[in-house]
């Protein structure tokens, strides 16, 4: 639907101050977050690939790395949930008119999250961790797998929910409120914005996850620690990367084609494009020409053809020009500004892209020494593989800032102003003490992730306890009576 609703006039316009306060406090939270949501969702099925891997073989080994990796998966929902639940309030208090507006859309999705989703991950989560020698092997089995379908599952509703945001589908507006009422759920679950990043999400997580435990494992390796065990998932990381890596930038490929088709200003955004061009050439780096009065930029490197093909999927696809989609929104939606922030926009599509094509570079190079039977020894290999367990965090965060910023000015595409949805009743100096409240509460929390991530990572597996709980004594007579009892 292209109809407009009239623009919130009920309360007097908040001070910019306290809008872009409000901005950079929910970006701040949502970032933090989503650090942890891919590892959750990607270590979830690794590790539930090592536990049905021991069900099968029964060799001690894999058990003891499916319990050393479980407790880096509950390291990690731990920190996630807590820094999760600050956005549930951040809606109502920061940003109240949106919530306000997008309450008969969201209310199904995110009821579905908490309802099913997430009490699914949690219950499966509990049930698996204190089910060790406890519930019989096949039913514990299924609690790890359904722990991973419901971390899957909450980011499907989350992601349906944001992807209405770029995409608004399935609604009407109601007459009286201007509000928009969903009218079809089915429209929500196959929104193409919706269908295309889902999958890009969840390939991403696994791409995280699989980094993070060849990372580990490359650590072991370089010290002799269990060498015959961490090869074998530095093995299966590698397995899980190969097709993973190259599906991720296909999908991200094809992410960008879609989002030509219902967000044209962020494609165009992204490569600062001013004027409409076909064929589009595709810059490697750029200086100036980030704004209105400053048009005309130094590209350095342009590859003919590629934007096209990036925002088209076509040889020699027309991309609509900045300047021209600005005159379209302008006599659409009225005077403004629908530019959003190009610098950003330039430059995360880049740093996603550039890291996310190193990758199965990486993961190539670790098969062929494999292949050759030298992977546990090549130092070179294995120190790279643990430093680049950084990659996929600066790519998923990339990822995101070329998603949210490249919307704005809308918080609801072609819907609602991000403007008109702040809360007028929350004062700037009341936003900017949360959010100093907030940097230092997440950097104590980042400090504890840290510690407890690199604490336990590299912890020999003959550290890794046998009795009930991820972190279980390694014998019984290793513990009080009062420790065995959960």
């Amino acid at each position: 639907m292209s109809e407009r609703p009239t623009r919130l006039t009920t309360f007097e316009r908040v001070d910019i101050s306290q809008l872009d306060l409000s901005r950079l406090q929910f970006a701040t939270t949502t970032i933090y977050h989503f650090l942890f949501v891919p590892v959750t969702i990607g270590l979830s099925f690794l590790v539930a690939t090592l536990h049905t891997w021991w069900h099968r073989s029964g060799a001690d080994d894999v058990r003891r790395l499916t319990r050393f990796f479980g407790t880096l998966l509950v390291i990690n929902i731990a920190i996630g949930v807590v820094t999760g639940i600050v956005q549930e309030f951040e809606f109502g208090m920061n940003w109240s008119q949106y919530s306000r507006f997008v309450g008969d859309v969201f209310g199904a999705p995110l009821a579905m999250e908490g309802l099913a989703a997430f009490f699914l991950e949690s219950t499966f989560l509990g049930l698996w961790l204190f089910g060790w020698d406890v519930l019989p092997r096949r039913i514990h089995l299924a609690c790890i797998w359904a722990l991973a379908i419901g971390t899957a599952l909450s980011a499907a509703f989350i992601m349906a929910a944001n992807s209405w945001m770029q995409h608004p589908v399935g609604y009407e507006l109601d007459p009286t409120t201007g509000r928009p009422v969903l009218t079809s759920i089915w429209a929500l679950f196959t929104n193409p914005v919706f269908v295309w990043g889902y999958a890009h999400v969840l390939l991403a997580s696994l791409l995280t996850g699989g980094m993070l435990m060849l990372a580990v494992s490359a650590w072991h390796l370089r010290r002799g620690s269990s060498p015959a065990a961490f090869l074998r998932t530095a093995k299966l990381s590698l397995v899980v990367l190969l097709p993973t890596s190259v599906l991720v930038l296909m999908v991200g490929s094809h992410l960008g084609v879609v989002e030509t088709t219902y967000q044209p200003m962020k494609v165009a955004a992204m490569e600062a494009q001013w004027d409409t061009c076909s064929p589009c050439s595709f810059s490697a780096a750029q200086t100036g020409g980030w704004t209105s009065s400053d048009q005309e930029a130094n590209k350095i490197i342009e590859i003919p053809h590629l934007l096209s093909i990036l925002a088209t999927g076509s040889f020699d696809g027309e991309v609509t020009g900045l300047n021209e989609l600005q005159a379209q929104y302008e006599k659409e939606y009225g005077p403004g500004d629908y530019i959003p922030n190009l610098p950003i926009q330039y430059w995360s599509m880049r740093v996603m892209a550039y890291l996310a094509s190193v990758v199965p570079l990486l993961v190539l190079w670790g098969l062929w020494l494999w292949r050759r039977g030298r992977l546990e020894r090549s130092r070179a290999f294995l120190t790279v593989a643990t430093w680049s367990v950084l990659a996929p965090f600066v790519m998923n965060t990339a990822g995101w800032l070329l998603t949210e910023n490249g919307r704005q000015p809308w918080i609801v595409q072609g819907l609602l102003l991000t403007e008109d949805g702040n809360s007028p009743s929350v004062s700037a100096g009341e936003v900017a003490t949360t959010l100093v409240m907030f940097w230092v509460i997440y950097l104590v929390l980042g400090w504890v992730w840290v510690f407890l991530m690199r604490r336990y990572a590299r912890r020999g597996l003959d550290e890794v306890g046998d009795g009930p709980g991820i972190g279980g004594p390694t014998s019984p007579s290793d513990a009080e009576p009062a420790v065995l009892t959960y």
